[in-house]
């Protein structure tokens, strides 16, 4: 699928807020970044988590980005041998921007709409905007995240968190749950009755059942 790619735009203006958002406030741009928060991607991983895109608008915000030198391009080793686009140090520097729009957001979440796409990765990278380093200091523990089948690891270093897609290692928490329960903990159903109706599954640690639940919370209000 192909989409018309408009001619990018400038504000014309001596500000970094308004340079930021020549080149961060087209269509798509934030989102290529929010799906690579949570690890390098393929070009067709890249399109097939943003339900939408057409191939040519992809490449061309692609483009933009790396010439501005927020993302770059890597060749896998073998076997894989494959090439992936990876966040820059600049680019990461869009991470705390990007929780912190989504944090002023939530509150639209609450509206949910069936017709709306939701993939796992968006979930998983979700966690770092309920995520609460405040009360995370001292924490040192690796959870495992399986939304639909698709498998992220959270680590909690002392108040840090990184997020990866794939399997942990000696994980202190596991947690499964589908899509449909993922997307209703973050607007009317309490983790307590997911787990009550079993829609959501945990195994590990209790003390570190405790620890995610503080840490990772969706605000009220």
């Amino acid at each position: 699928m192909k989409s018309k790619v408009e001619p990018k735009r400038s504000y014309k203006q001596f500000c970094p807020l308004a340079r930021s958002l020549d080149i961060l406030g087209e269509r798509w741009t934030l989102l290529i970044v929010r799906n690579l928060l949570v690890g390098p991607q393929r070009y067709k991983d890249l399109l097939d988590g943003l339900p939408g895109i057409g191939t040519n608008l992809l490449a061309a915000r692609l483009k933009d980005l790396e010439k501005e030198g927020i993302i770059r391009r890597r060749s896998l080793p073998p076997p894989a041998g494959s090439t992936v686009y990876e966040l820059t140090e600049r680019g990461w520097g869009l991470e705390e921007p990007i929780h912190v729009l989504g944090r002023w957001g939530i509150w639209t979440i609450r509206r949910d709409s069936p017709e709306d796409e939701f993939r796992p990765r968006w979930g998983a990278a979700g966690l770092g905007i309920i995520f609460r380093p405040e009360v995370a200091a001292g924490v040192h523990e690796t959870y495992e995240v399986r939304i639909d089948g698709e498998v992220f690891t959270a680590r909690v270093d002392d108040g840090i968190l990184e997020i990866v897609q794939g399997a942990a290692r000696d994980p202190d928490l596991v947690m499964s749950c589908d899509s449909a329960t993922w997307r209703a903990m973050s607007s009317s159903l309490t983790p307590a009755d997911a787990l009550t109706t079993g829609r959501l599954k945990i195994e590990g640690n209790p003390a570190a059942v405790e620890h995610f639940a503080r840490m990772f919370r969706v605000p009220t209000t």
